[in-house]
């Protein structure tokens, strides 16, 4: 049986081999998905419910995996869920967000500003909440923050995929912040090595993690987006084809691997 842990839970750090350790951030869970994303959706899902709302609107790409999480987490809540993408086929995670309930609306054109806009604007008609496209808030960098709390004091590399570039932003900020507290006994010399495997993620860093070209080195994949890496795993761990696998030509002994998560099997839901 997998195991899982809870949106606030620490999740745990593993060692596998070479002399590397991973950070398993991709058994976070609830209602049965996982990954670092899944806990901020959670948070704002649920400060949504709290404070009266009954609808949640989000936006995202015909395969991105934040439609079904936001679509799951309103189900797990008892909430209302519309999301808005391009015009196309579905791919396995909108049919399973449509699975879980919620209302799909497609755009022409379906460029990113488009149904960015379109679920800005429903939201403010009819009063619902809305999850921002690539989770780019404050409380993604908050949930990610305290996940650096169990990181080895000799670790000197923390490496993780970049997307949105959400997840870097707080480790960014949970590393920063730890300097210098003696519990926590990272080394000064600590560095992040985010590995760009979408787009351009430096504009969301310097909105969200100022500064965070002092303690992180942005390295481009050799690999496009729309590559996949297929079948690739670390102690026996499989790796996401689009995010994670990309990363281990950049793994050195001594390392943390961040594990943001996989995508594309209707259960297993995370990116970076």
């Amino acid at each position: 049986m997998k195991p899982h842990y809870g949106p606030t839970d620490l999740t745990p750090i593993m060692q596998a081999g070479d002399g590397i350790y991973v950070k398993r951030d991709d058994l976070c869970e609830v209602a049965g998905i996982y990954g670092g994303k899944v806990r901020t959706c959670y948070a704002l899902c649920r400060r949504a419910k709290d404070v009266g709302h009954t609808h949640v609107v989000t936006a995202g790409s015909r395969h991105s995996p934040q439609c079904h999480i936001v679509a799951a987490m309103g189900q797990h809540l008892g909430m209302r869920v519309t999301v808005h993408c391009p015009i196309g086929e579905l791919g396995p995670e909108l049919q399973a967000a449509a699975a879980c309930g919620a209302k799909v609306v497609q755009h022409r054109p379906g460029y990113n500003s488009v149904i960015v806009k379109r679920a800005q604007e429903q939201a403010e008609q009819v009063r619902a909440y809305l999850i921002p496209f690539g989770m780019e808030c404050r409380e993604a960098v908050q949930q990610t923050a305290g996940q650096v709390l169990n990181i080895p004091g000799d670790i000197r590399r923390i490496v993780v995929p970049v997307g949105s570039g959400m997840s870097a932003a707080g480790i960014i900020q949970g590393v920063k912040e730890s300097f210098g507290k003696l519990e926590m006994k990272l080394s000064p010399f600590l560095r992040i090595v985010g590995v760009q495997v979408g787009a351009e993620a430096k504009q969301r860093l310097n909105k969200w993690a100022p500064g965070w070209d002092t303690v992180m080195t942005l390295v481009k994949s050799e690999l496009g987006y729309d590559q996949h890496v297929e079948g690739k795993r670390i102690a026996g761990i499989p790796l996401d084809p689009v995010y994670e696998a990309k990363c281990l030509p950049y793994l050195q002994p001594g390392d943390l691997f961040w594990l943001v998560g996989i995508r594309g099997n209707g259960t297993s839901m995370r990116h970076g």
